[in-house]
């Protein structure tokens, strides 16, 4: 029993149990409509360059979410952002359902949810901070949260490949417009410290430049984005690739598809476990640099794998090394800055994924119209070692700023 009430210590809070509840529907669906819509419109055109237009950069919008983040009430900033994404996901549902459609519209409405995301992104993750009232069980929330996020990328692209294959795209959808009812309701019954407005006494720019300026006098905080986004832009947009994996290569269906995605799932989740594992002391950096490898190991594999079974391991691996990749990234910049900083970093973070993953998408996408998805996947494999040899020295030093080492393994750890 006291192992079970240290694991699971940070649901004493209310508030975070409601929105990890909700939170744990909405991202089910969510993985759900993000598998549907690569496989619409990767049937529709056959092309892996529009299923990189799919990933709108919203890296631009996302810098003024992380100041809306920091200015005003995070709180009602989610409740604003879930609702805006489930009407977006009913009207995909809609033009699914009726059949009437094109690929302009489909691409329109992901360009609406990317920018969605930039508001809710910066907002989302500082919020979790207010959610725990005891401080001490805010690891543990950080890491109970990412094991849900996991989860739900195992959970939901399986469901999705089923409901693809037995219903249509259109239910995937409409499922995902329901699961963002969970987040709703249970940030409604949230019970909350009345908000404290700040007094704003600079205008946007400077705050983006006190924000720029920050990084530079963090380098801890700063190599890690830069080394993100170039993962972010050359490596992480394999995802691109899968839907024509799933045809072409493995001569499946939507359901072969979700199946992909779910075992890179099951890699995330192990990992996710793994780090919560990881003894106080352990350097997070050395992890980070070890798990790099196995992604660009795990891509290699993968990417001339003609047996679906064996796939399925190194899929399992590249979901293992990916996930690290903007878990420990997150760790370290939420455990390294300042209270009042939060929200501008978290939109830092979320610029270097949101703005390069779709860069990067439409760039792997067209250059496997000319080299093949295999060949293609196997370069980004390689250009994982060598981001991994290029930042081996930082990630190999013994030195963090700002803070010790002990505070940061234990935003991962789960205690016995």
């Amino acid at each position: 029993m006291d192992n079970k009430a240290s694991i699971f210590r940070a649901f004493r809070n209310r508030n975070y149990t409601l929105f990890f509840c909700g939170q744990s529907v909405s991202q089910i669906g969510t993985w759900m409509q993000r598998t549907a819509v690569s496989w619409v419109v990767y049937s529709m055109t056959q092309s892996t360059f529009m299923l990189g237009l799919t990933m709108f950069p919203s890296f631009l919008f996302s810098l003024l979410g992380g100041i809306a983040s920091d200015r005003y009430n995070r709180y009602k900033i989610l409740l604003l952002t879930q609702t805006i994404s489930m009407i977006q996901a009913v009207l995909l549902a809609i033009l699914i359902l009726t059949n009437h459609y094109v690929i302009w519209e489909i691409l329109t409405l992901s360009v609406i949810l990317g920018i969605i995301n930039a508001f809710d992104v910066p907002a989302r993750q500082p919020l979790i901070h207010e959610l725990v009232h005891d401080k001490e069980d805010l690891p543990n929330a950080l890491a109970l949260n990412s094991s849900m996020v996991n989860l739900a990328r195992l959970i939901g692209p399986a469901l999705s490949g089923i409901v693809l294959v037995q219903f249509g795209a259109g239910i995937c959808f409409l499922l995902n417009a329901i699961s963002f009812l969970a987040v709703i309701v249970s940030l409604v019954f949230m019970k909350l410290p009345t908000h404290k407005p700040i007094t704003i006494k600079k205008n946007i720019a400077s705050e983006l430049k006190d924000g720029f300026s920050y990084v530079k006098q963090a380098p801890a905080i700063g190599i890690i984005l830069l080394m993100l986004s170039l993962v972010s832009l050359l490596v992480q947009p394999y995802d691109t690739l899968l839907p024509e994996f799933a045809k072409m290569i493995f001569k499946g269906n939507a359901a072969t598809f979700g199946y992909i995605n779910s075992f890179m799932g099951l890699g995330a989740l192990i990992g996710t476990l793994f780090l919560a594992a990881l003894k106080k002391g352990a350097d997070l950096k050395i992890v980070l640099l070890i798990n790099l490898l196995l992604l660009g190991a795990g891509l290699m594999l993968f990417s001339h794998m003609n047996y679906f079974p064996l796939a399925m391991l190194f899929a399992t691996i590249i979901g293992f090394g990916a996930m690290s990749q903007t878990t420990i990234c997150l760790t370290i910049i939420q455990v390294h800055t300042d209270a009042a900083m939060r929200g501008r970093m978290m939109s830092f973070l979320a610029m270097t994924v949101f703005g390069m993953l779709p860069i990067g998408s439409l760039l792997i996408g067209g250059i496997s119209q000319h080299i093949g998805a295999p060949n293609t996947l196997l370069c980004q494999g390689i250009l994982a070692f060598i981001i991994a040899l290029v930042f081996s020295n930082f990630l190999r030093s013994d030195k963090l700023t700002n803070k010790k080492r002990e505070t940061l393994i234990e935003v991962v750890e789960e205690k016995a």
